[in-house]
């Protein structure tokens, strides 16, 4: 382990909660194993959550970091995946110095179905997660532990692609009570090897609702549009 944290920018841990607002959302970080699409869902009563918690590298896995979110803990836990370790090591790496661990929350997937979430001691009630084979879902200032129990359902039910998985998750999540504060925002980033924009890169779908009364409802529609114009790689 010791030979890997060696990879980490020393910044990452010493890092004590932000001043910003915590990202007290719900998420699910998951794969397809049988196509080798990664990716991450989310919603939060905050503006633009699709720019501080989803992370994915098509190959590696995916990284989701809330509550008192260190972002860094997204481009660090893929970078440690890539190294080889699973994502149970990859959280003890990250969360281990971090002087402000007991406020984050990180949910981790890697390309192979293993997974692992972490929630901090001090992350506001409701706060939790649940993992399963391929898929990590958690979320803190919850209604409940049903919210994280529905999403978990929901995707482990859900037949299709990846991406109606994850968005029947975070639909199963607001159905079951969801972020008790109320909506916001969502977003749904999904990577798979050269299916990006002209087969150029892997970010395959990126969609953000930066801010709506209906994020998730919102999110599905122009999910619908994004896939009608992107149906399958381009170039």
């Amino acid at each position: 382990m010791k030979r890997f944290l060696l990879l980490l920018p020393l910044f990452i841990f010493n890092q004590l909660p932000a001043e910003e607002p915590p990202v007290a959302t719900f998420s699910i970080v998951a794969v397809d194993l049988e196509t080798g699409e990664i990716g991450v869902a989310v919603q939060s009563k905050i503006v633009g959550v699709g720019a501080v918690v989803p992370f994915v590298r098509a190959g590696v896995g995916a990284v989701a970091t809330q509550a008192y979110a260190n972002v860094n803990y997204g481009p660090a836990g893929l970078l440690l995946l890539k190294s080889g370790l699973n994502p149970d090591e990859c959280i003890k790496a990250l969360t281990g110095k971090d002087r402000g661990r007991a406020h984050r929350q990180v949910g981790i997937v890697s390309s192979d179905g293993k997974s692992a979430s972490f929630t901090g001691t001090e992350c506001s009630d409701w706060a939790g997660g649940n993992v399963g084979q391929g898929f990590a879902v958690q979320g803190n200032i919850l209604a409940g532990d049903e919210v994280v129990e529905a999403m978990a359902k929901a995707f482990e039910e859900t037949e299709g692609i990846l991406a109606e998985r994850l968005l029947a998750a975070l639909e199963a999540g607001q159905a079951a009570g969801g972020d008790k504060r109320g909506r916001q925002s969502a977003a749904l980033l999904i990577a798979r090897e050269n299916w990006g924009y002209g087969g150029n890169n892997d970010r395959f779908r990126d969609i953000r609702v930066d801010e709506h009364p209906q994020p998730i409802k919102e999110l599905r529609r122009v999910y619908e549009a994004h896939r009608r114009l992107f149906p399958r790689p381009t170039g």
